[in-house]
């Protein structure tokens, strides 16, 4: 999960406001920093964290403009978030109107969005996903890669797409 540190470098230590978090799935010790542009038009991000201990609860990014919102949540919490947000009576995946959060696993990932988002820059919107592979598993690729005279990354890509796609991955 990021670190405090790392969530203040992305919203370039701008923080508007703060307060303490209103929900009890993070426990009583967690508070909320909000950083906005300047208008309070075009982006924000927010962190929920322990005052106590520092632990980072979600760190979320929001992309008015095109819509888009990004969220990271600490794993060991998802499932109190949602518990507490369907005794709510909350769309857990709701952002704001009818945007849905998308959910990310890649610390990296959400850092890079973050930092482009409040920055005002472009940013990749496809979604970095966690890939453990076993070493023959990872030499089989390369392999096949090389025989296809593409990258190993765009492989991944290409295999992952048919995966969800429902196709074969067989020439």
């Amino acid at each position: 999960m990021i670190t405090l540190k790392q969530w203040m470098e992305a919203a370039n230590y701008k923080i508007s406001e703060g307060s303490d978090y209103g929900w009890e799935c993070f426990g009583p010790n967690a508070h909320r920093l909000d950083a906005w542009d300047g208008d309070h038009n075009g982006v924000n991000t927010s962190i929920v964290f322990d005052t106590e201990n520092q632990t980072v609860y979600e760190a979320t990014v929001y992309d008015y403009a095109s819509p888009r919102a990004y969220r990271l949540i600490n794993p060991a919490y998802v499932k109190k978030y949602k518990k507490e947000a369907k005794r709510r009576g909350i769309a857990w995946s709701n952002a704001w109107d009818d945007v849905d959060y998308i959910d990310l696993d890649v610390d990296e990932d959400w850092l890079e969005k973050a930092q482009a988002i409040m920055s005002g820059k472009e940013y990749d919107e496809r979604v970095q996903v966690p890939l453990i592979l076993e070493n023959d598993q990872l030499f089989e690729l390369m392999k096949l890669a090389h025989e296809r005279d593409i990258t190993l990354n765009q492989l991944v890509e290409d295999v992952l797409v048919e995966v969800i796609k429902g196709e074969s991955i067989e020439n």
